[in-house]
């Protein structure tokens, strides 16, 4: 334990510190404009002076306060070696939001006749209402996460998590990666060496660093010359985008959107509390205690606050804090990172470095964190639940191939509408992807809770969840029948879509009695469970 100048600012660390936690927040902020510019031609202004500024602000006030708590641990200890807890956006819910939100809630608002400029203003209030909603979540979660803990076994938490990281935050991004492979498979490359094989980069630069350093060079070398054919677009001129993180009141005019996104939002809110939970634990495990409920209450506010200022994205503590401790990061790096990534926001740079760097240099930093969470949703759960883990993937698999069928560019609403209504023998097959992907996050949860209970030999638990999964399936909160994942009362859908509601439903009640039947028989011994 180091005794000596608790007080010190700045280390030599924290600069190392300050640059992974900035790029970090950087390329969430460009894959989520990125995404909703590009892949959904979302006005751009509403972005960057809307959007941005109060996203921003929430990482300022969140680093601003984790920072303080680090020096005040550091007072009351007299320790100079206390590592404040990292604050960003998160990623697997900020790209989730742009893409299963904000993205075809702005598809939907042009369908219904508004103009771009209008679909963006309700689309951005619906950000603002999603994360207000979050952010109360958060808050009053923040005084129960043990018993959310207790409740929900973590194969379901980190398993439904991991499934929005590999198809979400993983495949989709090398996808991106691969419309221009030069640029992209070389900053994959150097990650992969430098962050999971942990291979050794000249004067020990970070790997990060590296990785986005040669995809630019690569990119604006070989842009101009026209060896990326049409994966190179010449950068615009810098703009100053001033625009500050004022509170509004407009978030409250998106709550009348929220209803059909609840099933995606309320997950969103409650992973962030489990995973602030398990990273404190982390933390600690470093030497740094810190109070959980402190922890989860500055997320909470912080997301809420800008929610009130315009911000679509939520904060998080980040999982790496004993990773930050080990480089030498204390208390500046927090600080610093807050203070860049806040002003950038409100001066609008930020905006800029994202017009600047293109997705397929930034794409492989997420390509490596949705690796890094698919991973520990295996290593920090025990082995035998291991086929839990993995069935609760598929919910998020049938979302992506969902999300890419339900585009207009590859499947017309009239014959989208034709293939999921059609009949044979039993549901289509357009049908039975789609509500298998709607309120795929919740499905996950049950789905890996079930198996748990039944791996655990509680058969009549597993029943109970079961019959969860029916009374949220009958209202829509999962394997909604509305293509678009809305709520309903199921009695008032048309007869064809109440039939495919009471097939799923039912099909949970089967199961359920099926399983409470077989709970009569008495559970196998522990050691002989294990054996198998």
């Amino acid at each position: 334990m180091t005794t000596s100048s608790p007080n010190r600012w700045l280390t030599p660390g924290d600069l190392n510190g300050f640059l992974g936690l900035v790029v970090d927040n950087l390329s969430i902020m460009a894959f989520l404009a990125t995404a909703l510019i590009g892949i959904f031609g979302f006005p751009a202004d509403i972005v960057f002076l809307h959007m941005f500024p109060g996203t921003a602000f929430g990482v300022l006030l969140g680093n601003l306060a984790y920072t303080w708590m680090a020096r005040r641990l550091a007072r009351r200890t007299g320790r100079s070696d206390v590592t404040a807890m990292p604050l960003g956006l998160d990623a697997p819910t900020s790209i989730g939001m742009a893409l299963l939100v904000l993205g075809p809630a702005f598809v939907n608002f042009k369908q219904a006749g508004m103009d771009d400029h209008a679909a963006g203003v309700a689309t951005w209030q619906l950000g603002m209402a999603s994360l207000l909603v979050m952010g109360l979540l958060k808050f009053v979660l923040s005084f129960f996460g043990a018993a959310v803990q207790r409740h929900v076994p973590r194969a379901g938490l980190l398993g439904s998590i991991a499934g929005i990281a590999l198809v979400l935050m993983g495949f989709l991004p090398l996808v991106e990666i691969l419309k221009v492979p030069v640029v992209g498979l070389a900053g994959l490359g150097i990650v992969l060496y430098a962050l999971v094989a942990h291979g050794r980069l000249p004067w020990n630069l970070p790997g990060v660093l590296v990785a986005f350093v040669v995809g630019a060079v690569l990119y604006y070398v070989l842009g101009p010359l026209g060896l990326l054919g049409s994966g190179y677009h010449a950068p615009t001129g810098w703009q100053w985008r001033i625009a500050w993180p004022v509170p509004t009141l407009q978030g409250f005019e998106g709550l009348a959107y929220i209803v059909p996104y609840l099933p995606l939002i309320l997950p969103f809110g409650l992973l962030m509390v489990v995973g602030g939970i398990n990273v404190n634990e982390s933390a600690r495990a470093a030497g740094d205690d810190y109070p959980t409920r402190d922890i989860l209450l500055v997320e909470a506010l912080a997301t809420l606050v800008a929610g009130f200022c315009g911000g679509v994205a939520q904060t998080t503590p980040y999982i790496g804090q004993p990773s930050y401790k080990a480089m030498g990061a204390r208390t500046g790096y927090t600080l610093l990172t807050g203070i860049v990534i806040g002003l950038g926001g409100v001066l609008g740079y930020l905006s800029n470095l994202v017009e600047l760097v293109p997705l397929s240099v930034l794409a492989p930093i997420l390509v490596f964190v949705a690796i890094g969470i698919t991973v520990q949703a295996f290593e920090a759960t025990p082995v035998r639940y291991a086929a839990a883990v993995v069935f609760s993937f598929f919910p998020a698999i049938s979302r992506m191939v969902t999300i890419k069928l339900s585009d207009p560019t590859y499947v017309p609403p009239d014959r989208f509408a034709q293939l999921y209504h059609a009949g044979g023998h039993g549901l289509s097959e357009l049908a039975v992807i789609t509500m298998l992907g709607n309120g795929f996050i919740i499905t996950s949860m049950i789905w890996a809770s079930f198996v748990v209970a039944m791996i655990d030999g509680k058969t009549l638990r597993a029943s109970w969840i079961l019959l969860l999964g029916a009374a949220l399936t009958s209202f829509g909160l999962i394997h909604s029948a509305d293509p678009s994942g809305g709520v309903y009362l199921p009695w008032r859908l048309e007869p064809a879509l109440r039939d495919m509601v009471w097939q799923f439903t039912g099909a949970y009640v089967g199961l359920a009695v099926v399983l409470a039947l077989l709970s009569w028989q008495g559970q196998r011994p522990a050691s002989e469970r294990a054996a198998h």
